[in-house]
């Protein structure tokens, strides 16, 4: 077969491109969020021949470091032994998996969806939101030394900083403004301005209620019938109905709507089972016995890379003084579970050694 030329290759590459944005124009709504009408990102790039914009958000985010160290993040359990409870990346899968049926279902941008998912969890810190915790309390002790700085730690605005400044050795991902405002938008107050994002705010909810209650199931701390019987009645009976139901409503309820939403009994509802896993599984079950100690690790390696700035690794050096808490925070938020204990035991715990 002949060698294709190089004039030619251009052609048909670009072609590939323009052929999807032309699609999207085709298939999707007027509300949706068009590749090729993006807000662009902090530094211009040429545009890629094979993929849109929105997809070429979405490799970066797949190929960063930052994405493969959620495998070694806890969601929920901490140290399962099983082999089946959720990881933090699970559940990013998962996030993405349900919030693309949704968009798909609603003729909205599935790419820029995906990339949303892929992205939003990427700043947790080590042991879920027990680290987070334990990061917020650390930063409030020193608030007043450190006037300029953010509390308390949220994992939504430390996500936004991997992407825009920590990943490629400080140079950030460059990503395109409405991934970084759909990532720094997926919980909080202020909903993200596409309705994509706003679209994975609520599969990140339908996601970990689901996959939490599952868990738990597993783990022995609840059974199908310990849940709520107005909210199974409403939801379903099983993991697979639930969240049928919650995706089947949010299509029909945003189908003609300006913002993505649900109908009013299936968010109470779904606040309900909410609430009784705060109450049932994620305070006070069994299954937390072990929080207090991840809890008191993740404060006691702030503490101890703040009164010992000369043990961060040379790439978390602060510049100036004034820098050294957000540095602190970067090192500490970046650990995954096991990474945070090696270097605890490291610091804290005595070794044996031979003469």
């Amino acid at each position: 077969m002949a060698s294709i030329g190089r004039e030619a290759w251009v052609r048909v590459t670009i072609t590939t491109r323009q052929m999807a944005e032309a699609e999207e124009h085709e298939r999707l709504t007027p509300r949706a969020a068009f590749s090729d009408a993006n807000r662009g990102r902090e530094r211009p790039l040429e545009l890629d021949p094979l993929r849109t914009e929105f997809q070429r958000d979405r490799d970066r985010i797949i190929h960063c470091k930052a994405f493969r160290r959620l495998s070694h993040k806890t969601q929920v359990f901490l140290a399962p032994e099983g082999d089946h409870y959720r990881t933090r990346l699970t559940h990013t899968l998962e996030v993405a998996q349900i919030a693309r049926s949704i968009a798909r279902a609603l003729s909205l941008n599935e790419d820029l969806t995906e990339a949303i998912a892929l992205g939003h969890d990427l700043g947790h810190t080590p042991f879920g939101h027990t680290g987070e915790q334990a990061m917020s309390e650390c930063l409030a002790e020193i608030a007043d030394r450190y006037p300029g700085m953010h509390v308390p730690f949220e994992h939504n605005l430390q996500s936004l900083r991997i992407v825009e400044v920590l990943e490629y050795e400080g140079k950030g991902l460059n990503l395109t403004w409405e991934v970084r405002d759909g990532i720094a938008h997926h919980t909080g107050s202020q909903r993200a301005a596409t309705l994509e994002g706003q679209i994975v705010a609520t599969a990140d909810r339908i996601a970990y209620i689901n996959h939490d209650i599952d868990d738990a199931m597993r783990a022995g701390v609840l059974t199908e019938a310990d849940l709520p019987a107005h909210c199974t009645g409403v939801l379903g009976h099983n993991h697979g109905a639930r969240i049928t139901t919650m995706v089947q409503d949010m299509v029909r309820t945003s189908e003609d709507a300006d913002e993505i939403r649900m109908s009013e009994p299936v968010w109470e509802a779904m606040g309900e089972l909410r609430a009784f896993l705060f109450e049932r599984v994620y305070f006070g079950s069994i299954a937390k016995i072990e929080e207090p100690k991840a809890h008191n690790l993740v404060a006691a390696l702030f503490r101890h890379f703040m009164a010992h700035p000369d043990e961060l690794p040379d790439d978390q050096l602060p510049a100036t003084p004034d820098e050294l808490p957000l540095m602190v925070t970067d090192y500490i938020a970046g650990m995954t579970d096991r990474f945070a204990i090696r270097t605890y035991e490291g610091i804290f715990l005595p070794r044996s050694w031979m003469v």
